[in-house]
């Protein structure tokens, strides 16, 4: 009895030293993400960016840099306010899929079942029918908008939904229905018609009783709040102009657009919307949608002819770097861009909103997951020495911007700034001695010498690398 006592303790033990070895610690990282977006985001000229990084049910970062309201100083945190625009289209169609699970229409329902004023002239005979389904995966074959000229500055008229239906009758079908994708604000409109009609309770009141309230959503709304505008509301802001600008765009109101491009929220929000979905996944029971509901809406269930472009039932389908599905949507309405990217199989998600135009938010989203990727699961160890002292910003002009070295793990990183792909331009250097580090090649092998030169006050001023000096300009 006590040999099996001891051997179980030893399991135990082992198991327990192995988790430990498992655990990866981010802090480091995280770190350097947010140097990363800091200095992107001037780089960029960028007002401000917030960003988060979800995994399962766990906000394992989110952070804020620049500002909300330029003109006022106001600055943005995690819990600011911008535009989510074309992500509004998710929301949409979990309503739609509600009202399915709970049998009131079928995917496979004519347009026309549901709102007998769908009246837009149909262009081809030999078209197929134009259904609930052919919205939710953008081949329908509808135009990509109503006939309305609401992206058009200076002040964006959106129409109301009378007005869209008015407009029909002036625009007709750009392809047979099921041919090709033909991304559609007019189409997700629509589906917020039929879930106003079909619920009877209204659009904005449907989604707000059955998902944003549930879900405990109190940042995300049908619309933007103008009261919180400039404050908790980021102030939208155009792309670059040739002087080197960002000008203040105007409000606006989707209007009858807004089931495809008029909520509000922020990056919070949007983290517990991925892991409300992540929980789903792992679940038996209905919690606002059927579990197997929301794998479908996950599926693929459009492929353009030449394989450039895969939907699901609302999201976007699209297979990632390492092979497993990634399920996302952009958002892009006048000074605001957005994304949110969601991975079923890690349960990692991430969400960036930035108030200008002009910009990609996707290329942040990736460049903090090649950070995050780089972090290893290898046993603590103490350093000899203390890495941070060499911490901090040298100068690479005339050539490029500048370099951060920060401490990782038993090495130091030295990132080049500005980058798109800072998992690529991160570069790994092992201590030697004293103030000198090695490159380390990618087959582990040992190149260069990077030496820190130090005042005689002992400060480190600047490295020297291929015999060439890089002078230190802040910690």
């Amino acid at each position: 009895m006590r040999k099996i006592l001891l051997f179980t303790l030893l399991i135990l033990f082992v198991v327990n030293v192995s988790a430990q070895k498992k655990d990866k610690d981010y802090s480091e990282a995280f770190n350097l993400i947010e140097v990363w977006v800091e200095a992107q985001k001037d780089y960029e000229q960028l007002p401000g960016i917030s960003a988060a990084v979800i995994e399962d049910q766990k906000m394992l970062w989110s952070g804020g840099f620049g500002f909300a309201n330029p003109e006022k100083k106001i600055k943005t945190t995690d819990k600011t306010l911008n535009s989510i625009c074309s992500i509004s289209k998710l929301f949409t169609s979990v309503a739609i899929m509600k009202l399915f699970d709970e049998g009131k229409l079928r995917l496979d329902d004519l347009v026309s079942d549901h709102l007998s004023w769908f009246n837009l002239p149909q262009q081809f005979e030999e078209s197929g029918p134009i259904t609930i389904r052919t919205l939710l995966t953008h081949s329908a074959g509808l135009p990509r908008e109503s006939a309305h000229p609401y992206w058009t500055s200076p002040d964006f008229p959106f129409p109301t939904m009378e007005e869209i239906k008015k407009g029909l009758k002036q625009q007709e079908t750009l392809y047979p229905a099921s041919t090709y994708f033909q991304y559609s604000n007019l189409g997700l409109s629509l589906l917020g018609a039929i879930v106003a009609e079909v619920s009877d309770e209204g659009f904005d009141d449907y989604v707000m009783k059955n998902i944003l309230k549930p879900l405990k959503l109190e940042d995300t709304r049908t619309f933007l709040p103008k009261s919180l505008y400039g404050s908790e509301l980021a102030v939208g802001h155009s792309s670059i102009t040739r002087k080197g600008k960002r000008e203040k765009v105007n409000f606006f109101q989707a209007n009858g657009i807004k089931g495809a491009a008029g909520f509000s929220s922020n990056v919070i929000d949007l983290g517990k919307f991925a892991s409300w979905q992540f929980r789903l996944y792992k679940s038996k029971e209905t919690e606002i949608l059927k579990p197997s509901t929301l794998k479908n809406m996950h599926n693929v269930h459009w492929t353009n002819p030449d394989f450039s472009t895969t939907w699901g039932l609302g999201f976007a389908v699209w297979k990632g770097d390492d092979g497993s599905k990634w399920v996302s949507h952009g958002g892009s309405c006048p000074g605001y861009r957005s994304v949110l990217q969601i991975n079923p199989k890690t349960k990692r998600a991430y969400a960036v909103m930035i108030n200008a135009s002009g910009t990609n938010p996707s290329k942040y989203a990736k460049g903090i997951r090649q950070i995050l990727g780089k972090v290893k699961t290898v046993k603590k160890e103490k350093n000899k020495i203390d890495l941070k002292q060499f911490e901090g910003y040298y100068s690479q002009q005339p050539w490029w911007g500048e370099s951060y070295v920060t401490k990782w793990g038993d090495k130091i990183a030295v990132l080049g700034l500005p980058t798109d792909n800072p998992g690529k331009n991160m570069t790994m250097f092992k201590h030697i001695e004293g103030d000198k580090f090695r490159r380390i090649r990618k087959n582990k092998e040992l190149g260069e010498v990077l030496e820190f030169i130090r005042n005689e006050e002992g400060q480190i001023v600047s490295y020297k690398q291929h015999g060439n000096f890089y002078k230190k300009t802040k910690n």
